[in-house]
């Protein structure tokens, strides 16, 4: 089942995710002095994480698609998914070890790390579910959300990329606000494709966010502009079914759209310029560098 979530094996096969995470975990070793070969245990690691994450969230969502094709619980069922989640929880923990052994420094410091970030997924993906059973989000507790549910496992890519290439403490907390930063950017992008992103090139039905009613940034941004649109699309929101066409015209006419693309934009350049501000190889710079844009400019 891990290797069909993978995109390795089953009917549309090779259609796998994008792997932004782990390469900014192979990324960051290099800009920090050492090679993608020591961490590539820590990329392994964070991909599973990742794609554990996308298993349960396939399930309590109930999302029937993802990548192209059908979700992996559709196909094994939401408990073989779910103990596939596990496996691949464990499994991460124990590619950690490769680096120096199980009671290495590196790997106990690496292990607190994905420990970490597996509570901040949790919480996320719970304030996400809490709040469709909620009619009053604010912003901030929507950006809340974002920082668990996502922008928490770019900012451990980061940490274990430079952990992995030998960087102390310090510099390693320093990258991991770095990926804060573009795992932020990343979300509101994601969240803006939720919703008008091409299914064709997404993998996912349009408008999915707003038929599942989903309190995603540009909706919240939307329903707190006390704006007309933003009034009535409050209204339409708490009822089942409608147009989503309409929906998605109310959140852009009340600034959802606008709002989401621009905080999008903040926290990019935000990455940006911590990158830059941080003593890393060239070539490495470039290449993450390059990766803010990408996640900025993003389609699918």
């Amino acid at each position: 089942m891990a290797a069909y979530q993978f995109g390795w094996s089953g009917e549309g096969a090779r259609q796998g995710g994008k792997y932004v995470r782990a390469a900014l975990t192979l990324a960051c070793a290099r800009a920090v002095g050492g090679a993608d070969r020591q961490a590539v245990p820590a990329a392994a690691a964070v991909e599973m994480v990742h794609n554990l994450s996308l298993l349960y969230d396939d399930v309590l969502d109930g999302d029937t698609v993802r990548r192209h094709r059908a979700a992996a619980w559709q196909v094994f069922g939401p408990s073989s998914a779910a103990r596939s989640a596990d496996a691949m929880m464990l499994t991460a923990f124990d590619v950690l070890s490769e680096a120096d052994g199980p009671d290495g420094p590196v790997a106990r410091e690496a292990s607190a790390a994905l420990m970490d970030v597996l509570i901040q997924l949790a919480v996320g993906e719970s304030l996400d579910l809490v709040f469709e059973g909620r009619t009053q989000v604010t912003l901030a507790e929507c950006l809340e959300m974002v920082s668990g549910k996502t922008a928490s496992l770019f900012a451990c890519a980061c940490r274990l990329g430079a952990l992995y290439g030998g960087a102390d403490r310090v510099v390693c907390a320093q990258w991991a606000e770095a990926g804060h930063d573009l795992g932020m950017a990343f979300q509101l992008v994601d969240d803006l494709l939720g919703i008008w992103g091409d299914p064709a090139v997404t993998g996912k039905p349009v408008f999915n966010d707003l038929k599942n009613r989903k309190m995603s940034v540009p909706v919240v941004a939307a329903l707190t502009s006390k704006t007309p649109a933003g009034d009535e699309l409050a209204r339409l929101y708490s009822q089942p079914g409608g147009d989503t066409a309409n929906l998605a015209r109310l959140v852009e006419e009340a600034g959802g759209r606008a709002w989401t693309r621009d905080r999008a934009a903040q926290h990019a350049t935000a990455a940006h310029g911590r990158l830059r501000r941080l003593t890393a190889v060239p070539s490495a710079l470039e290449d993450l560098e390059a990766l803010c844009t990408v996640v900025i400019r993003r389609v699918h």
